[in-house]
């Protein structure tokens, strides 16, 4: 396959992803901006609310929007494969119908707004498969097999902070969904149960959906994500990363994959002392390239 018709293919999918976006919020909201979603239902329709551990928030969202991504993917043309793995990347692997060769990778991402910026969040792994891009090790392709890595990712807003405890929430009857054979027992084991109105009474765990997709290297930091593992860090700009603003996005995908093959193996001479390359000005000095340090986008943490 030419490069061209290559850039062609990331070209329309990128697109077709940024407009599938854009309706997600609507989907998933009520009118006034709250979460769709307001618990979990029994038989005897009792509503228990979620916690707002990240976690548990991350895995609902993502069963709630995935029949969304089964239709958009028939509706541009390819076919969804879902990682064999609970720990395998990428979360959904598209095929193009018509070409099989065509194959991109996206990770669902989820975050929550902070007073600066948001909560950081992974890229997935700079070790094995991103290293050893011809190799199937805890990845569905090899990662030299897809055409572009993608972030679907969905920001929002936490209306309780303190909820994450899960025996923080509530249990609820509404009474548009009463009938008349039910009991007017009003507790569950020794816990109380609380009558509303109806459903939207409930107040949603989350709220606020900004809905954003984007290139995994565009949206990178030059930092780890997390402390104990081989992580990709992105920026923490709620702007940065609707706009692909990432540390990289300037100097370009290259630049990405080497300084993160490289990230914590490769050494250098600084102050008389040898130390990891950890940061990405080191490293472009290390490469004798200091003449591309006024191409690195600046960490921005606030919005």
């Amino acid at each position: 396959m030419t490069k061209r018709k290559k850039e062609k293919y990331k070209a329309d999918f990128k697109k077709a992803l940024d407009k599938f976006t854009n309706k997600l919020e609507r989907y998933v909201s009520t009118e006034n901006g709250d979460w769709s979603v307001k618990g979990f239902i029994d038989v005897y329709k009792n509503i228990y609310t979620i916690s707002s551990d990240t976690k548990i928030v991350s895995k609902i969202l993502e069963i709630h929007i995935f029949p969304q991504i089964l239709q958009f993917a028939d509706e541009i043309g390819y076919k969804i494969l879902l990682t064999e793995h609970q720990n395998y990347y990428p979360d959904l692997t598209f095929i193009n119908k018509e070409n099989e060769a065509v194959k991109f990778a996206v990770d669902l991402k989820t975050t929550y707004r902070k007073k600066n910026g948001i909560s950081s969040f992974t890229l997935g792994s700079h070790g094995g498969y991103f290293k050893e891009r011809d190799k199937k090790k805890n990845i569905q392709f090899p990662y030299n097999q897809y055409l572009g890595h993608y972030c679907l990712g969905v920001i929002y807003t936490r209306t309780d902070i303190n909820a994450d405890d899960a025996s923080d929430t509530e249990i609820y009857q509404v009474e548009e969904l009463e009938e008349e054979y039910e009991t007017a027992n009003k507790k569950v084991g020794e816990r109380k149960v609380t009558t509303v109105k109806n459903l939207k009474s409930i107040t949603s765990v989350i709220k606020d959906f900004d809905f954003f997709a984007a290139e995994k290297w565009k949206i990178a930091s030059d930092k780890q994500g997390s402390g104990n593992t081989a992580n990709i860090g992105s920026t923490l700009s709620t702007d940065d990363l609707r706009n692909e603003n990432g540390v990289f996005s300037q100097l370009g995908e290259k630049w990405f994959d080497e300084y993160w093959i490289n990230f914590g193996s490769t050494t250098m001479v600084k102050g008389g002392k040898t130390i990891k390359i950890t940061n990405l000005k080191d490293f472009l000095e290390f490469k004798g390239r200091t003449d591309l340090w006024n191409k690195i986008v600046k960490r921005n943490s606030k919005d």
